[in-house]
C-alpha cells in the first residue's frame, strides 16, 4: 500500500460507478439489499474520457436506482462540502421519476446522469482523514510553539486531503471509511514546546520524526499504544523526564532515537520485549542505573548506543549471546570496578566496540576469535594486564588502548593488518622495543595513512629500521629511547593530525573539477553548476542535505570517499554523478558530519530540477531510513533535508 501527502481515495458507494483516476479504473463496489438481490442489476455507468454509455431500459430499472441513489443522498448528507449538490441530486431523482411516469426516458436519463455524476464527485472528494486523528493533530499542534509559521495550514481543511505540512497519510481508507496520518514528519523545523499525550491517538501511524527541534517536556508514555510504529525519531532535542515502560511494548518498533537530549532515569526492563528492534540509538542523554540484562534476549538487536550517559555497575556478559549485534558503543558511562565479560570474545557478528572511558578494570579478552572487527576503543580506562599479543582481524582500521595501565611488550602481532590507520598505545606501562615491522611490512596506496601513538611509556629502542614512509606518524615522545639523538624527529612535540581532512578536502575537490572552465559569473542563484555532470556546465537546483555517520567504522575517511559515494548512491537510486560531497568534518563522538548536494540529471533544457515526485522519493529514502545498513559506514542520522527556492512552491510536503 503507497502513502503519500494529498491523495486521491476512493469510497464505497451503493451504485456500481466505475471513473477513472490517472488513467487507472476505479471501483466503487455496489452493496445491494437482499430485497433488491432479484431485483434488475442496478444500471451500469462508464466514464473514460467523457464518453459516457447508458444502459437504462426498463421503468423498475429506473425505479430502482431512485431508491438506492436517494439512500447514498441521505448517507452523505452530513458531507458539508457536498450538501448542496445532495439537494439538487435528489431534486433530479424525484423529477426523473415524474418524467418515467409521463414516458419522457431521455429526459430522466440525463437527469439521472447529472445526479449520479455529482454524487460520483462527492465520493472522490468526501474521504477525509479519521475525526479523532484531526482532533489529535489540533491538540498536538496546539503544544507546540511554532515561531516560523511551519505548521500553519493545520488551521485549513483536512489534514490529508489539504496536505497539511509534514503529515503524510496512507492514500485509501483502512476499512473504516477514513483516511489515516500514516507519517508525522516535523524535522528540523524550530518547534518547542512540548509534545502532547494526543500523539497515542494517531494510532495507524508508523513514522514519528521530530528530530532537530527544541521541543522540551517529557516523552508521552501514550505513544507505546501506537502499535503500528516503526520509526520512532526524537533525537537532537530537549526532552527531559523519564523513558516511558509504555515504549517497551510497540510489537513493530525498528529504531528508537531518543539520542541528544535530557533524558534521565533508567533504562526500563521493557525494552527487552522490543522483538523487532534493530536500532537502539540512545547516546548523549543522562541514562543512569545498569543496563538491564534483560536486554540479552532481543533477537533482532543489531546497533546498541548508549554512549554519553551516567549508566553504572556492571557490563551485561549475555550482552554477547546478541545474535545480529554489529556495533556496541558505550563510551563515557560509569561501570567503576567493573572487568569487560571474557564473553564479549564471542561476539562472532561484531563490527565495533567502543568502551571509552568507563572506569573498567582487569584485562582485555581474547578478541581474536572475531573475525570482522574492525574498530577497538578501550581507551580511557583502568585496565591492566599485558597488552594483546594475539593477531587481530585483518579487517582491523582503528586499535586505542591508550591511557590504561598495560604492560609487557608491543607484539609484532600487530603488524601485516593491510587495513590499520590507527595504531593509540600512548600513556601505559609498554617497555621494551618497538617492532618497525609495524609500518614497515605494509603497502600503502596514495589515498592511505597510518598513525602510531606510543608515547609515554617505557620502550627503550626501535628494532628494525628507523626509516619511516612518507604515509606513517610514529609519536615516541615520552618514552627513554627519545635519548638516542637519532630519533628527534619521532621524539618531537606533534600537534594533533588534521592532514586527513585536508587531504579528503582536496580529494573531492580534485575529483568535481569539471566546472573550472565554465562561464562566469555561472548559473543565477540558486542554481549552480552540476560539478560531475557528464554534460559540462550543466545549471542545476540541487536538495542539500545534512548527513552524518553516528558510529563509523574508521578514522580517515580518505580511503572510503568512493565506496561510500557508491554506497549512497545505490542506496538513493540515483546515478554516482548527481551526488556532491560539499563539506566534511569531524564531530565528537566521533561522528562524520557532511553536507551533500545531489543533482538532477540532465536531459535536456527544461531539466534543471527534479519534479516533485523525485523529490519526495529522495526525501523519503533518508526520512523513511530505507537506505540499507553499511557495515564501515554504521548508522546514519540525518540532519536536514533543505529545499531551494524552486522546489518550495511545487511541494505539499515541505519539511
Amino acid at each position: 500500500m503507497t502513502k503519500m501527502a494529498g491523495c486521491y481515495h476512493h469510497h464505497p458507494h451503493k451504485l456500481s460507478l466505475y471513473s477513472t483516476y490517472n488513467g487507472d479504473p476505479v471501483n466503487f463496489t455496489p452493496h445491494s439489499s437482499s430485497s433488491s438481490s432479484s431485483s434488475s442489476p442496478p444500471p451500469y455507468f462508464s466514464q473514460q474520457k467523457h464518453f459516457i454509455q447508458f444502459r437504462l431500459t426498463t421503468l423498475p430499472t429506473l425505479i430502482f436506482l431512485f431508491s438506492i441513489s436517494s439512500s447514498l443522498a441521505t448517507s452523505l448528507w452530513t458531507i458539508v462540502t457536498g450538501k448542496k449538490l445532495v439537494r439538487s441530486c435528489e431534486r433530479y431523482l424525484t423529477i426523473a421519476l415524474e418524467m418515467t411516469q409521463s414516458s419522457s426516458i431521455s429526459g430522466a436519463m440525463l437527469l439521472l446522469w447529472l445526479c449520479c455524476f455529482f454524487l460520483l464527485q462527492i465520493g472522490a472528494e468526501s474521504q477525509i482523514t479519521n475525526p479523532i486523528e484531526v482532533n489529535a493533530l489540533r491538540a498536538i499542534k496546539k503544544s507546540l510553539i511554532d515561531p516560523n509559521r511551519n505548521l500553519s495550514n493545520w488551521n485549513r481543511g483536512d489534514p490529508c486531503t489539504s496536505n497539511w505540512t509534514g503529515v503524510l497519510c496512507f492514500n485509501t481508507s483502512l476499512g473504516d471509511g477514513y483516511l489515516h496520518v500514516w507519517e508525522l514528519q516535523l524535522l528540523n523545523m524550530n518547534l518547542s514546546g512540548s509534545l502532547s499525550p494526543e500523539l497515542g491517538l494517531l494510532s495507524y501511524m508508523e513514522i514519528l520524526d521530530v528530530m532537530w527541534n527544541q521541543i522540551g517536556g517529557s516523552i508521552p508514555k501514550e505513544i507505546g499504544s501506537i502499535m503500528s510504529l516503526n520509526l520512532l525519531l526524537l533525537n537532537g532535542n530537549q526532552l527531559t523526564g523519564s523513558l516511558p515502560e509504555e515504549l517497551g511494548y510497540l510489537p513493530n518498533l525498528d529504531r528508537i532515537q531518543i539520542d541528544q537530549n535530557l533524558i534521565s532515569g533508567p533504562i526500563p526492563k521493557s525494552f527487552a520485549n522490543l522483538n523487532k528492534t534493530k536500532h537502539f540509538h540512545m547516546n548523549n542523554n543522562s541514562l543512569s542505573g545498569p543496563i538491564p540484562p534483560e536486554l540479552s534476549r532481543l533477537p533482532s538487536l543489531v546497533h546498541l548506543l548508549l554512549d554519553n550517559n551516567n549508566l553504572s555497575g556492571y557490563l551485561p556478559p549475555g550482552l554477547a549471546d546478541l545474535p545480529n549485534l554489529l556495533i556496541l558503543q558505550l563510551d563515557n558511562n560509569h561501570f567503576d570496578g567493573s572487568t569487560i565479560p571474557p564473553s564479549y570474545g564471542n561476539m562472532y557478528q561484531l563490527l565495533k566496540l567502543s568502551l571509552r572511558n568507563c572506569s573498567l578494570q582487569g584485562s582485555i579478552p581474547d578478541l581474536s576469535r572475531i573475525p570482522n572487527l574492525a574498530y577497538i576503543d578501550l581507551s580511557g580506562n583502568q585496565l591492566n594486564g599485558s597488552i594483546p599479543s594475539y593477531q587481530f582481524s585483518a579487517n582491523v582500521t582503528f586499535i586505542d588502548l591508550s591511557n590504561n595501565s598495560l604492560t609487557g611488550t608491543i607484539s609484532t602481532n600487530f603488524s601485516g593488518l593491510p587495513k590499520l590507520q590507527r595504531l593509540l598505545l600512548a600513556n601505559n606501562i609498554l617497555n621494551g622495543s618497538v617492532p618497525s615491522i609495524i609500518w614497515q611490512n605494509r603497502t600503502f596506496n596514495a589515498t592511505e595513512t597510518l598513525i602510531v601513538d606510543l608515547q609515554n611509556n617505557s620502550l627503550s629502542n626501535i628494532s628494525g629500521s628507523v626509516f619511516v614512509p612518507s604515509n606513517v606518524t610514529v609519536r615516541l615522545r615520552g618514552n627513554p629511547l627519545c635519548l638516542n639523538t637519532n630519533l628527534v624527529q619521532l621524539c618531537a612535540s606533534q600537534s594533533e593530525d588534521v592532514s586527513h581532512i585536508q587531504r579528503v578536502v582536496s580529494h573531492i575537490q580534485n575529483s568535481t573539477n569539471s566546472t573550472v572552465s565554465c562561464p562566469t559569473p555561472g548559473c543565477p542563484p540558486p542554481y549552480e553548476y552540476a560539478p560531475a555532470s557528464p554534460v559540462p556546465c550543466f545549471c542545476a537546483a540541487p536538495l542539500l542535505v545534512g548527513y552524518r555517520l553516528k558510529s563509523p567504522g574508521f578514522s580517515d575517511f580518505l580511503p572510503y570517499i568512493d565506496p561510500f559515494e557508491v554506497y549512497l548512491t545505490s542506496g538513493l537510486s540515483v546515478n554516482l554523478y548527481q551526488l556532491n560531497i560539499a563539506s566534511i568534518f569531524w564531530q565528537e563522538g566521533p561522528r562524520l558530519r557532511m553536507d551533500l548536494k545531489i543533482f538532477p540529471i540532465y536531459v535536456d533544457n527544461s531539466s534543471s530540477k527534479f519534479n516533485k515526485s523525485e523529490v519526495l522519493r529522495i526525501q523519503g529514502k533518508f526520512t523513511g531510513w530505507t537506505i540499507p545498513d553499511s557495515e564501515i559506514f554504521g548508522p546514519y542520522e540525518l540532519i536536514k533535508f533543505t529545499l531551494l527556492d524552486p522546489y518550495i512552491n511545487g511541494l505539499s510536503l515541505n519539511p
